[in-house]
């Protein structure tokens, strides 16, 4: 790396590249996670015959990062952020492939078995938030970081109803079984993601982190040292317990959404449209408003915004789980509030941890984080099914207000004094 690249004037200008690029390829991770969000509860219950298994597709799609980090996370401390991001879409790639010859066999498990390397793609999806920061200004990293958060609105809006479509075309072209469609699309754009870049996201903004703060010549970290961290990290900890605890309550409702709404509808294709709408509405709540969200964190701290998160995620427990199965607008409501409170949490965690921990420290912190988030999706998925089919959607939402509070004992204990410095330096 050249003396030139550490002016504050060309790190500047690699960082407005790297933005471009980091919102460009969630464009298209986000129209490939959209889709498998739309189509995984319904593939699952099809294939199984159950709803009590519908939240299990969901819980590994989400929580497929919990299988990806460990080797992502090593490969990002080897080769940068562009190596890691690029291997999460890679799994993604051969996740598609494995869902679509287990549909064509009618192997359920290896559905699921496909659907956990699907994940790949949430995880890098969120991974490249943190690949906005690593450049940043200290007072715009809150900022920078949420831009990248929002243009997975553009397809993750649109992913949803593309599953819709992509079915369409693929039936009218093959003849072949429901979903595969879907999951072609969901391929094919994890692979374009995943070449584009490492061919383009050059400079590395973490190995050029490193470089200007001198700490090229640290030792590689793992996620054992993540976890390390957070043990011995108050922020970083409370950052970690607000992100996974924010993450199970959006997955959990949103895994059983889909199957709630079909239990009100007969007509398959209707339900799959409206299916696409109305998680389309939610996926837009949970990346649209992000660029407030990131400069609010910026100007007031991060820890204001995690306790606004929580309410928001109460109140959208409250309306979804009030709604009934044939009210299409009021489950729309609930899924948008859900999706703001989901972004508030997952924005302001995010700064939370980064802002504790030095750029030779943040992958491994970073990993660990979004290990917890994995971890806590799988487990939502998996507690959503039972829930809803043994006592009801309400109960489960129920469940998913009282996972939402939990983490306001850790939030409002420095409440009295929050500084944007403090955790954002």
């Amino acid at each position: 790396m050249t003396t030139s690249l550490h002016t504050a004037n060309d790190t500047a200008a690699i960082q407005k590249r790297a933005l471009s690029v980091l919102f460009c390829t969630q464009i298209l991770g986000g129209l490939a996670v959209g889709i498998g969000i739309a189509v995984g509860a319904l593939l699952i219950e099809d294939m199984t015959g159950s709803s009590a298994y519908a939240g299990l597709g969901q819980s590994l799609f989400v929580g497929g990062s919990a299988l990806v980090v460990i080797p992502a996370i090593r490969i990002t401390e080897r080769f940068g952020r562009r190596g890691g991001l690029a291997f999460g879409y890679g799994c993604a790639v051969i996740g598609s492939a494995t869902v679509i010859t287990a549909i064509y066999l009618d192997l359920a498990a290896l559905a699921v078995s496909g659907y956990f390397l699907l994940g790949a793609a949430s995880f890098s999806g969120l991974q490249s938030r943190y690949a906005a920061a690593d450049l940043s200004p200290v007072e715009k990293r809150g900022t920078h970081l949420s831009i990248v958060v929002w243009a997975a609105t553009i397809g993750s809006v649109a992913g949803p109803s593309i599953a819709a479509l992509a079915e369409r075309a693929w039936k009218g072209w093959t003849g072949g079984p429901d979903y595969v469609g879907s999951f072609v699309a969901m391929g094919l754009l994890c692979l374009i993601t995943a070449v584009i870049l490492p061919a383009l996201l050059r400079p590395d903004p973490l190995l050029l982190a490193r470089e200007l703060s001198g700490e090229t010549k640290a030792p590689k970290r793992s996620i054992a040292d993540g976890f390390r961290m957070a043990r011995a990290n108050a922020t970083v900890r409370t950052g970690v317990i607000a992100a996974a605890l924010g993450h199970f309550v959006m997955v959990g409702v949103m895994a059983m959404t889909a199957i709630h709404v079909r239990h009100g509808m007969d007509d398959p294709e209707s339900a799959l449209t409206a299916v696409g709408v109305i998680l389309g509405l939610h996926i837009g709540g949970m990346y649209a408003l992000s660029p407030i969200i990131g400069r609010l964190a910026d100007r007031y701290g991060p820890r204001p915004v995690l306790i606004a998160g929580t309410a928001i995620l109460v109140a959208a427990c409250t309306v979804a789980g009030s709604s009934a199965v044939d009210n299409h607008v009021q489950i729309s409501i609930g899924l948008v509030l859900l999706g703001i409170g989901w972004s508030a949490m997952t924005v302001s965690a995010a700064l939370m941890v980064t802002g504790a921990v030095t750029p030779a420290e943040r992958p491994s912190t970073q990993g660990f984080s979004d290990l917890a988030m994995g971890l806590a999706a799988m487990g939502a998925g998996l507690a959503s099914g039972p829930i809803v089919e043994y006592l009801s959607y309400g109960m489960l939402n129920v469940f998913c207000a009282v996972v939402a509070l939990a983490v306001l004992p850790l939030l409002l204990g420095k409440i009295a004094s929050p500084d944007a410095a403090e955790e954002a330096a």
